[in-house]
């Protein structure tokens, strides 16, 4: 086997866990989910920097920005407008460092993005692990 058939064999199975993942998460799974998500492509991003690999940093930066204006799309804020409008804040300005991150190569604006989210998503977590298990997201007629 070659090396790069293991690597695209490799990456096959990542995408089809994430996808077996996403279909049985609850929403508090999801944002749990993005907000890994978030963090992992920042740290990809600043990894690639590293190693000059500008292409897959800015491949890596633009998925992190895509994913937190997810997390911005998912605020309510009818249930707690001053809070929600506090995160939605929060991830306006960390939007903003990785694009600037982006634009300058600059890895301490990737630092202070994956700083910044995070305490949101250990208290996320911890939201979790203090409530009883929300139920499961109800299957879409036709869809398995």
């Amino acid at each position: 086997m070659t090396n790069g058939y293991m690597r695209n064999a490799s990456m096959l199975y990542r995408q089809n866990s994430v996808a077996g993942s996403v279909e049985g998460a609850d929403p508090h799974q999801l944002i749990g989910m993005l907000l890994d998500g978030a963090i992992e492509r920042i740290r990809q991003a600043k990894s690639e920097l590293a190693l000059g690999d500008i292409a897959a940093k800015g491949n890596s930066i633009t998925r992190a920005i895509a994913i937190v204006g997810e997390l911005r799309a998912c605020l309510d804020h009818k249930v707690s407008p001053a809070f929600s409008q506090r995160l939605d804040s929060l991830y306006e300005y960390v939007s903003r460092r990785l694009l600037q991150a982006q634009l300058n190569n600059d890895p301490h604006a990737l630092d202070e993005s994956a700083h910044l989210l995070a305490p949101v998503r250990e208290g996320w977590q911890a939201i979790r692990d203090t409530a009883s298990p929300a139920p499961r997201m109800p299957a879409i007629a036709g869809v398995a």
